[in-house]
């Protein structure tokens, strides 16, 4: 196997290899106007640290968000053109389950939320039972619209200290996420859709009809 996991549904973008094994290379880098540009040099840079190429490419994995617009489309198309033009498994995960998957030893066998932020004073987020099962969500909302009593990782918390106790990590890393992915081969689970989570529609839209000028 060489799984290549990568995310860019936050300010970080990050790409990872995985043999099978183990992580063999992994890149992040936090660039919130760079994901595409960026992303590109990562994913041939982890290729080169391995001593591979594109065509020795056996599995393909991709947080799916939620994030917005623009950084999540990137990863997310990256990976299904990589998928397509390759014809291997293009496997599309929750990019807060990858959060929650670091949270489980620091939650201390508590439930937590993950909470990433979702600009115009919003986040996205979901609550996670204390082995790092996703319970609800992800949604969408206003920082005080979330349960409170709970410790949350992501960035959201440290954006809005009001959410609760903060844990680590703040963004999604490849490397769980190609763990994450490397284990639902194993266990011979089909792969999730490739589909972005947006939640809402994107910030730009198309312009509408010109307004009619009279003299």
């Amino acid at each position: 196997m060489l799984l290549l996991a990568l995310d860019t549904a936050t300010p970080a973008v990050t790409v990872a290899l995985h043999d099978g094994s183990a992580v063999v290379a992994e890149m992040c880098a936090v660039e919130p106007r760079r994901h595409g540009e960026v992303l590109a040099v990562f994913i041939d840079r982890v290729l080169r640290q391995a001593g591979a190429g594109r065509a020795d490419l056996t599995a393909v994995a991709v947080g799916i968000g939620p994030g917005p617009y623009t950084g999540l489309r990137a990863g997310v198309v990256t990976a299904r053109v990589l998928g397509s033009a390759l014809q291997v498994r293009t496997d599309g995960i929750c990019s807060l389950d990858v959060i929650a998957a670091e949270v489980v030893p620091a939650a201390e066998g508590s439930d937590f939320l993950v909470a990433t932020d979702a600009r115009r004073r919003e986040v996205y987020w979901a609550r996670y039972t204390a082995d790092g099962e996703r319970a609800a969500g992800p949604y969408v909302d206003r920082p005080a619209d979330l349960p409170t009593g709970l410790p949350v990782a992501g960035e959201g918390v440290l954006r809005y200290p009001e959410l609760g106790r903060p844990l680590p990590p703040r963004y999604p890393a490849a490397g769980q996420l190609a763990c994450l992915a490397a284990g639902r081969i194993s266990a011979g689970l089909s792969p999730g859709p490739a589909e972005p989570l947006y939640l809402r529609r994107p910030d730009a839209a198309e312009p509408g009809r010109p307004k009619r000028v009279t003299p």
